[in-house]
């Protein structure tokens, strides 16, 4: 039995009672025949697990079946400028029992991941402002361990806490990531996924959608990533996401429509735009 195997067992075998509601769905596919092994081992060795990949690559979807194959709830933070101590950690707030008023901390998704075992999952985690993440450092080392600045309260870690963090690099209001934080974290590269991959996900997703707009969909989809690839289109144009929100579309409208809803219309470039619905024209003649 693999060190995955055996974690696996354990972990299923424990109760989370009601938390099994956050508990993701699985169905990851992944891009070659190491990566999802590779990364369940940096999560069974309890090393925090950055995955960089474009938006739509299927970062969100990797760490909801990571969460399902070890029946382990998930706690998500997408991160913003916005994102404070308070988002993390969570907050005091004034409540009335028996007629008394009391303060009470309602803990935040850093705190219940970490004393529940639970997974915790930040988002865009290159979004946030700077001076807000150094209080996830000794969380994300080998302390695994946080002194809580709102109550004073020594948090140690579950034995299952584990940390995912997904980062988009140089996408607008994304900064580099502070070497002292990025040094805790082992890194994946997540990539779009192409040929059989995407047959595969196109078949299990719309089993019943006519073949000829499935091999529309996938011809026109392996384009738009060697566009991406020579510089004419931005990444957005080629994510996996919204080609699938398009196929969804398809099912019911004209599909080149449903293209321009679902990808044209949210690139920023106008040329792009264009280019796309081109490529789009000539694969559906």
């Amino acid at each position: 039995m693999t060190i995955i195997e055996t974690e696996i067992k354990n972990r299923t075998s424990r109760t989370h009672g009601e938390d099994g509601r956050l508990i993701g769905t699985g169905g990851y596919i992944a891009p070659d025949e190491t990566m999802w092994t590779d990364i369940l081992t940096a999560v069974v060795l309890k090393k925090p697990v950055l995955l960089k990949g474009p938006t739509g690559a299927g970062k969100t979807k990797l760490a909801e079946s990571i969460s399902s194959v070890f029946q382990q709830p998930i706690q998500s933070i997408n991160c913003s400028v916005d994102l404070d101590a308070e988002a993390l950690l969570g907050f005091k707030t004034l409540v009335q029992r028996d007629g008394q008023s009391a303060i009470e901390f309602v803990e935040g998704p850093v705190v219940t991941a970490m004393k529940k075992g639970h997974i915790l999952y930040i988002d865009e985690i290159n979004m946030a402002k700077a001076e807000t993440l150094p209080i996830l450092h000794s969380v994300l080392d080998h302390r695994r361990m946080m002194t809580n600045p709102f109550t004073g309260e020594v948090i140690e870690a579950h034995a299952d806490f584990s940390a995912i963090a997904a980062i988009n690099e140089g996408y607008i209001g994304t900064a580099p990531m502070n070497e002292a934080l990025k040094n805790r974290f082992i890194a994946y590269p997540i990539p779009y996924l192409s040929g059989q991959q995407l047959t595969v996900l196109w078949d299990r997703e719309f089993p019943e959608a006519d073949a000829s707009l499935k091999a529309f969909m996938l011809n026109l989809a392996e384009d738009l990533m060697k566009q991406v690839e020579n510089g004419l289109l931005s990444e957005e144009a080629a994510s996996i996401r919204s080609l699938l929100d398009a196929t969804a579309l398809a099912l019911h409208i004209d599909p080149l429509r449903a293209v321009r809803y679902a990808i044209a219309e949210k690139l920023d470039d106008q040329n792009e735009r264009h280019l796309l619905m081109d490529l789009a024209n000539t694969w559906r003649k």
